[in-house]
């Protein structure tokens, strides 16, 4: 064994705890988002309260604006969230990973990348949604995640295309190509390769931007349509009611925003490369 495996290898040692730290809420979140309809103790259309009931004994989160219990809903709310955002955040990293590597090895591609990107940037996110969601047949959930993927790629590839760039022009893809490599395998087997700490960092992102913008939409009821739980459908309809039972609105609240900042730390922890500020290379 050499000096610098027998250092690494305590090293790797002393920061496996660390990440499993970092990366242990967010699938605690997802795992207890994919199970919680099992755990509900009521259904989530039987009121158990009066309206806003407050928080105790059949209903520990108390009730929302029907008496529903809060708890319930919220363990049922999670899980169809959490897959449309990984729908999401996949395609746009599939997409734009695809895009973004054959980009930088066409020019004309990456001129038709990178205008397609600026004029994607200057729609209004919210605008393109409600559009695009509305132009929907039968609009819905389905509506919401074909639209955050289609405005959410342009940039993406942008990001992908500019991490990709270095590698473009260096000594082995040259060498590929006086060797009369196809586009395809420069892009797939030399250039992808080097790209796995952007494209992980990328998935986390876009996994981030996808809850918010279908918790929004949600909000604005563009997609999840009542009496679906949902937490940010269960954010609107109890936010009349918030000085009543404040955790009607809170719970789901802070379950969107947990859940975002634990799979955020735990993609930029899972990241190849990824070191703590002031860990020994």
């Amino acid at each position: 064994m050499t000096a610098t495996a027998a250092l690494a290898t305590p090293r790797a040692r002393r920061a496996w705890p660390r990440a499993a730290a970092r990366v242990s809420p967010a699938a605690l979140l997802v795992l207890l988002a994919l199970v919680g309809p099992l755990l509900a103790p009521h259904s989530i259309d039987k009121p158990v309260t009066m309206a806003y009931g407050s928080a105790g004994g059949e209903a520990p989160l108390g009730g929302d604006q029907l008496g529903r219990d809060v708890l319930s809903r919220l363990l049922h709310g999670g899980s169809t969230l959490i897959g449309s955002a990984l729908a999401v955040a996949a395609l746009v990293t599939l997409l734009a990973t695809l895009s973004g590597c054959f980009a930088v090895l066409s020019p004309r591609l990456g001129r038709l990348v990178e205008r397609t990107a600026d004029t994607a940037i200057l729609l209004p996110p919210v605008l393109g949604i409600m559009l695009l969601a509305l132009a929907w047949p039968g609009g819905g959930r389905r509506a919401i995640v074909v639209a955050a993927t289609l405005l959410g790629t342009p940039y993406a590839t942008r990001i992908v295309a500019g991490a990709a760039a270095p590698f473009a022009h260096s000594g082995f893809i040259e060498a590929a190509i006086a060797n009369g490599e196809r586009t395809w395998r420069l892009a797939l087997r030399e250039l992808l390769p080097n790209l796995r700490s952007t494209v992980l960092a990328l998935f986390g992102l876009r996994f981030v931007e996808a809850v918010y913008i279908i918790s929004m939409a949600g909000f604005l009821q563009l997609g999840p349509q009542p009496p679906e739980a949902d937490w940010a459908l269960m954010i609107r309809e109890n936010s009349s009611g918030i000085l009543l039972n404040p955790w009607a609105v809170v719970a789901p609240a802070l379950a969107i925003g947990l859940l975002a900042i634990s799979v955020n730390l735990a993609a930029e922890t899972l990241a190849p490369g990824h070191r703590r500020k002031g860990e020994p290379r």
